[in-house]
């Protein structure tokens, strides 16, 4: 796992991912190895989609095969929202690293994600 030196950046690309949260940790951003770049994750929104039963997120930041959490079986009530990361608590993904998301139920939740790829 690198940290490339961003002073001289030559690109700047912005990206958004989606999904829907399932019981297994699934990564929603991935800087994979040697990838030369780096990732800064803007935000990333959980909505619960269901209009009955609330839910729980985890949020972990995955990286050399340990799950360091980001925010840890959280309530999500119903037809609301949680911004477990925005501009204010951005993060940066070094090569290797992952943004993982994991609900305690399936078809319940639903994460955005937006980063930069940084090279």
């Amino acid at each position: 796992m690198a940290n490339p030196n961003i002073v001289n950046v030559s690109t700047i690309y912005g990206n958004t991912n989606v999904a829907n949260v399932t019981t297994s940790a699934t990564a929603i951003v991935t800087n994979s190895a040697a990838s030369g770049k780096i990732y800064k994750v803007n935000n990333l929104m959980i909505t619960n989609v269901d209009s009955a039963n609330a839910a729980t997120i985890t949020v972990d930041l995955y990286r050399s095969s340990v799950a360091y959490k980001i925010i840890n079986a959280l309530a999500v009530n119903i037809n609301t929202s949680y911004t477990p990361i925005d501009k204010t608590l951005s993060l940066y993904l070094l090569e290797g690293d992952a943004i993982r998301v994991t609900a305690n139920t399936n078809s319940t939740l639903q994460a955005v994600c937006s980063w930069e790829e940084i090279n």
